[in-house]
């Protein structure tokens, strides 16, 4: 296998999660559908901030629309994002030095 394979697909994902909105609008919708309104409630930014986002994310493919009456709500078309963007968050806020023993060369 080519030592590049995946690479350039795997660089534009992270660039596409790469704000923190966006990271928290992934995570919200890990738990599920979510109208924009909901969006804008629970992360506490203005609408045309969450909706300019919910269109990066779009077009990387990363979630799609489903029509409720008059509503929309989006949602992940892959539960996979959600478990990267969650691991992410959850290593960030690891202590860096518990894991400092396995990044030095063995003896």
């Amino acid at each position: 296998m080519d030592s590049v394979t995946g690479l350039e697909p795997a660089a534009a994902l992270l660039r596409a999660l790469a704000s923190p909105v966006r990271l928290a609008v992934v995570r919200e919708l890990a738990d599920g559908p979510r109208h924009v309104h909901e969006l804008v409630a629970s992360l506490g930014v203005s609408q045309p901030l969450v909706s300019q986002h919910l269109r990066v994310l779009r077009s990387a493919g990363l979630v799609v629309t489903r029509r409720h009456g008059r509503e929309i709500a989006y949602l992940l078309t892959d539960r996979h994002v959600a478990h990267i963007v969650l691991d992410a968050i959850a290593h960030s806020l690891e202590d860096p030095h518990e894991h400092s023993d396995a990044a030095q060369p063995a003896p």
